[in-house]
């Protein structure tokens, strides 16, 4: 119908699926002189008393909707926090995720802060230059740089924006700061100083808060601080939406952040940088479960910036757009790759030291080498003693109250459950009913109390899930470190030594072997150029990829395999997970798409049943869209009354979908 006035669409502040449509509201006419696209709103829903929050998509002269409209109630903000192409993104991720564009938003769009909002108001009106504003892009010489190891492509993304897998160059590099941080970091700084250089703006986003540091250390020495915004999720609310209004300002910036950096706004957006894609940290826990490198790729495609994958081991997901073409490999022009021992106890001459954590050649290496400067030795596991036994018969020690496994975190320490942490003071062991103990497993705390009194007059440092270190010096020093928890050492490494390969490896999961090769290959990064490296007690493809430094080999053959097996990234998966009834519907609404399978269903530990829905990468829209109409249906059927004669409410549904489960058990 044709209205008076400004017709609003606007999308509801709403989890339930059903509400992820826009609505049409009339603008009132004391609204009209104030009212954007973008801005916060209030809006009745489903009765005058009652206003929901929200967005405004888009102002339009005509409404879909042929009924008499409701007027806005109010607008919550004047700033247009939600820009069309962050708009156009979390609706394009949403709809290819089966999930809604609200949940997508709340991850772009930090909580409005009234007192940081009224200062950025009061300066636009009163036409000051933000700090960043009144600095003027300089001019990047990097010609003998980190960067310019590699292809001249990677100097010129800001004019030719390609899409590149980049294998990223295996050393410390130290700043011109003299802080020393891994070479990727300067290597993606680099890039984005040059592209800001020619303004436009970059993202960088990496998965946790040591390698964000590493780039805004590297950043902070090639540009002017001020040009660089930080959107973490370790800042305060305040800092985050101050940062996220500077964004708005229409200027270019570098923006460095972890996985949500990739939704920010952004002023002619050049390239898009992403760090170890393989890193479980870039997968979004919440609904609809983006994963970063996802969103990378539709926002590239759709603002025609480039896009660079990364990392010292590719995934298959890069590995297998590498192969359609889809990405070009880039690979340094000196590609130097670290000096690997590849140490199987079984070739040990020594039966005795065949049977030793570290074998007789690590021990020599990192003998020598912790003259000279710090040895890193990575473990699998944090705490003392990560897994206890039985004394007597030796049956896995469990709590008595989940079930779950009993450790110690340091020596001297009661036992404790490693799920609920509940202390085992009265435990008794179920097929024995012994009370004692047997140390099992050797954490970072056990192993450095062992090196510490083997390595006599040697400081030994621990950097674990508890206690993580950023960065050590150059002093000769035994560093023990959990798996990711590597810190930097100024020069690198005079030798790296990776312990309980087997157990790294023993986790059950599709992505095993991938991730494993991943961390050691980080951890490899941090030795110095020529250094002595140990892996001990693996072999075969996994060695073979790591000791030629041929990551992308194995990555082929993963690929390759999987292929076979019609197991992801070869295909897409969605988990559908709920009752079994509603569970069976959903599924037989996608497998009418041709070419679709599925696996399952199977009885979930909460007894709820699990299906997996397997289709190909063409199909993806028509099953999304099958999957999410059985989502709302179950929403819309799960709606009951709180009580009698009250409101009927809208429950949770019952119903869940998770498409490209990278972790699927």
């Amino acid at each position: 119908m044709v209205s008076p006035g400004p017709v609003a669409r606007v999308l509801l502040d709403s989890t339930l699926p059903q509400l992820d449509h826009l609505f049409d509201y009339q603008v009132p006419l004391a609204l009209i002189d104030r009212v954007k696209a973008g801005q916060r709103v209030k809006v009745p829903f489903r009765s005058a008393a009652r206003n929901v929050g929200g967005y405004i998509i888009e102002l339009v002269d005509t409404a879909e909707f042929a009924g008499e409209l409701s007027p806005l109630s109010d607008i919550v903000s004047d700033v247009p926090v939600l820009t069309p192409e962050v708009w156009e993104l979390a609706r394009t991720l949403a709809d290819r995720a089966a999930g809604s564009a609200g949940d997508i938003l709340r991850l772009a769009i930090p909580p409005r802060q009234v007192r940081v909002e009224k200062e950025f108001l009061a300066r636009i009106a009163a036409g000051e230059k933000s700090e960043a504003e009144e600095v003027s892009a300089a001019e990047t010489d990097i010609s003998d740089s980190h960067a310019a190891r590699f292809a001249p492509e990677l100097l010129q993304l800001a004019v030719r924006p390609e899409r590149f897998a980049l294998a990223a160059v295996p050393e410390p590099a130290r700043l011109s700061s003299g802080e020393w941080v891994g070479h990727w970091s300067a290597t993606l700084a680099e890039s984005a100083a040059v592209i800001l250089a020619a303004g436009k703006s970059s993202i960088i986003s990496v998965p946790d808060y040591r390698d964000l540091d590493q780039v805004m250390s590297a950043l902070s020495s090639m540009v002017d601080p001020r040009e660089i915004v930080r959107v973490d999720a370790r800042q305060t609310n305040a800092e985050r939406y101050r940062a996220f209004l500077r964004l708005l300002e229409g200027k270019p910036r570098i923006i460095v952040g972890n996985r949500s950096a990739v939704y920010a706004p952004s002023h002619n957006l050049g390239a898009i940088m992403l760090w170890d894609d393989g890193d479980s940290l870039h997968e979004e826990p919440l609904s609809p479960y983006v994963h970063s490198r996802d969103a990378a790729l539709v926002r590239a495609e759709q603002s025609g910036a480039a896009l660079v994958f990364a990392s010292h081991t590719r995934s298959t997901e890069v590995q297998r757009l590498v192969e359609l073409g889809w990405l070009r490999e880039l690979l340094p022009l000196r590609h130097p790759q670290p000096r690997l021992i590849l140490s199987n106890q079984t070739l040990d001459a020594d039966g005795l030291a065949s049977r030793a954590r570290i074998p007789t050649i690590a021990w020599v290496k990192a003998k020598e080498a912790s003259a000279l400067g710090p040895v890193l030795i990575q473990v699998a596991r944090p705490g003392y003693a990560p897994v206890l036994a039985c004394a007597e018969c030796r049956q896995a020690a469990r709590c008595t109250h989940c079930a779950g496994p009993l450790g110690v975190r340091r020596a001297g320490e009661t036992p404790r459950c490693g799920w609920c942490a509940t202390l085992a003071q009265d435990w008794r062991c179920s097929n024995c009913s012994s009370t004692m103990f047997r140390l099992i497993g050797k954490g970072s705390e056990r192993t450095a109390e062992e090196l510490d009194k083997a390595f006599p007059g040697v400081r030994v440092i621990v950097s674990d899930g508890e206690t993580i270190r950023q960065s050590v010096d150059s002093r000769p020093a035994i560093v023990v470190a959990t798996r990711g928890a590597e810190p930097i050492a100024a020069g690198g490494y005079t030798c790296v030594l990776l312990l309980d390969g087997e157990s790294m490896l023993g986790r059950e999961s599709l992505r095993t072997g991938e991730d494993t090769l991943r961390v050691w290959s980080n951890a490899l990064a941090l030795a110095q150029p020529g250094a002595p490296c140990v892996l001990v007690g693996v072999s075969g493809p996994i060695g073979d990829a790591l000791g030629q430094w041929n990551q992308p080999a194995y990555a082929s053959r993963e690929l390759a395999d999987r292929r076979a097996l019609r197991f992801p990234p070869a295909v897409r998966i969605a988990t559908v997970t709920g009752p079994r009834e509603a569970v069976e519907a959903a599924v037989a609404q996608a497998e009418e798409v041709q070419g679709v399978d599925s696996l399952g269903p199977t009885v979930e530990p909460d007894g709820s049943a699990r299906s997996i829905v397997r289709f190909d990468y063409r199909h993806g829209e028509a099953v999304a869209s099958a999957l999410r109409a059985e989502l709302v249906k179950a929403a819309v059927k799960n709606r009951r009354p709180r009580k009698a004669g009250a409101e009927r409410v809208a429950q949770k549904s019952l119903l869940r979908l998770r498409f490209d489960d990278s972790d699927i058990r």
